[in-house]
């Protein structure tokens, strides 16, 4: 069996997080979702399990983190182009979401992303090449 990632994210309106990352293209997998729980396919084997809050903190004993003034994990995504990158912050934006920083282009690798409706960051990177070597 291929190893698979399942990144677990609190979130405070489970149905408007649907909406939201709807709105940027992914689907969701009906099998592991419900009205606590949304089982986002980001690839092949890559999920984020979108959690109510009550349905996230049965999982640890240490508080939930507000992403608004903190931050606890950059969940950072490929993509396979500039253009891709570029349309998928727009589409954030558009459905509620917010920049952090500007775009970062370094030649070789460039990079955006955006803030979801409960503070994530979502780091987006195109790598066209590999950095020179000196």
């Amino acid at each position: 069996m291929n190893q698979q990632i399942y990144v677990n994210l609190p979130v405070k309106d489970l149905a408007r997080s649907r909406t939201f990352f709807a709105r940027l293209g992914f689907d969701f997998n009906p099998q592991f979702s419900d009205d606590t729980a949304a089982c986002m396919q980001v690839a092949e084997n890559i999920f984020v399990m979108l959690l109510t809050e009550a349905k996230f903190q049965g999982f640890t004993p240490k508080p939930i983190c507000n992403a608004h003034q903190a931050t606890e994990v950059l969940v950072c995504l490929s993509a396979e182009s500039r253009e891709r990158i570029d349309e998928l912050v727009r589409a954030a934006v558009a459905a509620g979401g917010s920049t952090y920083s500007e775009a970062q282009d370094h030649g070789f690798m460039y990079g955006h992303g955006f803030q979801d409706l409960d503070g994530h960051i979502w780091e987006l990177v195109h790598l066209s090449a590999a950095p020179d070597q000196h």
